[in-house]
């Protein structure tokens, strides 16, 4: 049945290229020729993509004109998706572990601002227990396209809906976008990652070139475990992330600091309350509300610095406050 109702506007907006440059088959330097849009539901809001796409134009080469796309849009959703992983994580998770109704289900999303038909949850279980299904799903169709590609490129991540639930873990091939295995498992340690990793290639007849993950440690492990002398790359956001963690930190607390300058804001809304209006009154609650704004407008770390932003903003505040001063008080008509 088709939708009633438009869907949620976007709450955030990320683009994302392909981290491949050069095409496996032939080696020649991929052409970014166009971009894609998709939006896609996730626990932390709805998120609008901006797709790269990336060609190989070597009319010779097997993957001529064959769409290579962002390896990161499979972490955060599948294709043709409305809903991310995450959602449909939690949605197995309390179906499963917890045993909910799918009303209940409904009415806990609901709670996590995502929007959804109740009709939605139930196809959000059939989308997971494809992917569960997928630990024995149908490796002679699989084959013939991994065969075609020569070798395959891995990508292992987890997706954990909240603390202390079974970590939905999935193994995809990056060149194809085929999901290998998909797993629950309470624990992640070494062993397990590394059995899952088997599990995922040893019906495999091409060699794995490479293997792509976040910098868990237990992962690391594994992959050097279950496949000795596979290059191991990080991933380049957690990377990023991971690299920004001091400059984040240090801009955190220079924050903190810069916040405890502006404090008293509301005793001065409250004064200005009760004395008698005037023009000047609209100038002080003008201010009042503008510090106020800076101090909850947060940037998205590493990338954008959040003290940085509030020292920018205090300091436009306060050259603003010295001109009505110079001026005698009094704000120009």
């Amino acid at each position: 049945m088709a939708r009633k109702t438009p869907r949620p506007a976007p709450t955030l907006f990320t683009t994302l290229l392909p981290l491949t440059q050069d095409c496996p088959a032939c080696g020649t330097p991929l052409l970014l020729d166009y971009y894609n849009s998709r939006t896609v539901t996730t626990l932390d809001g709805v998120v609008r993509l901006r797709l790269g796409i990336r060609r190989c134009h070597s009319h010779p080469c097997t993957r001529h004109r064959i769409p290579v796309r962002p390896e990161a849009e499979g972490r955060i959703g599948l294709p043709h998706h409305e809903f991310g992983l995450d959602v449909i994580a939690l949605t197995g998770a309390l179906r499963y572990a917890r045993h909910r109704s799918t009303p209940e289900i409904h009415k806990d999303l609901a709670s996590r601002q995502v929007v959804l038909a109740q009709r939605s949850v139930s196809n959000l279980l059939d989308r997971y227990d494809e992917l569960l299904a997928l630990a024995t799903g149908d490796r002679d169709r699989l084959r013939p396209l991994l065969r075609r590609q020569g070798h395959v490129v891995l990508a292992i991540d987890g997706m954990q809906p909240d603390v202390g639930h079974e970590v939905l873990w999935v193994i995809r091939e990056c060149l194809s976008g085929e999901v290998l295995l998909a797993r629950s498992l309470l624990s992640s340690t070494q062993k397990d990652l590394a059995e899952l990793l088997l599990q995922a290639t040893d019906w495999l007849d091409v060699p794995v070139l490479a293997v792509v993950s976040d910098g868990q440690r237990s992962i690391r492990n594994a992959v050097a475990k279950a496949l000795p002398g596979v290059p191991h790359q990080l991933c380049q956001f957690h990377y990023l992330r991971e690299a920004g963690t001091p400059i984040y930190e240090m801009d955190r607390h220079a924050k903190k600091e810069l916040k405890k300058t502006v404090r008293g804001i509301r005793a001065i809304e409250r004064q200005v309350e009760k004395a008698e209006g005037g023009p000047l009154a609209g100038v002080v609650q003008g201010y009042c509300a503008a510090v106020r704004s800076a101090l909850t407008d947060d940037g998205r770390p590493p990338l954008d610095a959040k003290g940085l932003l509030l020292e920018e903003r205090l300091q436009k505040i306060a050259a603003s406050v010295e001109r009505v001063v110079e001026k005698g008080g009094r704000p120009s008509s």
